[in-house]
């Protein structure tokens, strides 16, 4: 089942796979302060076909080179799925006073997350974020920002989410901000790790039943 690599637009809304087994892979490149992230083709990997896709199936990812202040996305059920790799600076944003005053759902009250993940990092281990990469507000694709303390896109930003079309606004922990347009967090879709450097998407742990279908989303 190998797939394909193909480029995708900064600000295109995702494709569904297309019948030849698609998965792409893209790493966004930190750059300079404020910069904005480009989606680059990454690896060809093996991945279930797209009626399995279609279905739910769950999809599994190599965690191992990704690079620190980086993401990769893939696609699970049809929609993207981000995953990065959080620096030490960024968790300590995520845990700040300063950051977590500025959030509509700083403690994740809505289970837009399974219990697994309901913590500050909204993630199983706090240097992986992996979250549904659609905004909660009307389903366009949020803009990786991950530099903390950068200007763009906002003032003092501390690293995570800009949706452009509506200027809602997202922690790296996908926490959503107050005062924009977007109601939710984004979600967190369910997963487990496989191994040290293999996370599969797709399905709980061993002692998890939570149903992702619970969810706040479009």
């Amino acid at each position: 089942m190998a797939s394909s690599a193909s480029t995708t637009a900064d600000y295109e809304h995702p494709e569904a796979p297309s019948r030849r087994d698609f998965l792409y892979i893209a790493t966004a490149t930190v750059g300079a302060v404020g910069a904005v992230a480009t989606l680059i083709p990454l690896i060809d990997q093996m991945n279930p076909d797209a009626s399995t896709l279609a279905a739910g199936g769950p999809v599994d990812l190599d965690v191992s080179k990704i690079a620190e202040g980086a993401q990769v996305v893939i696609y699970w059920r049809q929609r993207p799925i981000f995953v990065s790799r959080r620096s030490q600076q960024t968790l300590t944003t995520l845990q700040s006073s300063q950051l977590t005053s500025q959030l509509s759902d700083p403690n994740s009250q809505e289970m837009q997350q399974p219990p697994y993940a309901a913590n500050y990092s909204r993630s199983v281990k706090p240097e992986l974020g992996v979250l549904v990469g659609i905004c909660t507000h009307l389903g366009c694709i949020p803009l990786f920002y991950p530099s903390p303390n950068a200007t763009s896109p906002a003032s003092d930003w501390p690293g995570g989410y800009f949706c452009p079309c509506h200027g809602s606004k997202y922690d790296a922990a996908g926490r959503v901000f107050r005062g924009v347009p977007a109601p939710y967090n984004l979600p967190v879709p369910p997963y487990y790790f496989v191994n040290d450097t293999t996370i599969r998407v797709g399905d709980n742990p061993a002692n998890s039943a939570w149903n992702f279908d619970s969810i706040r989303q479009l």
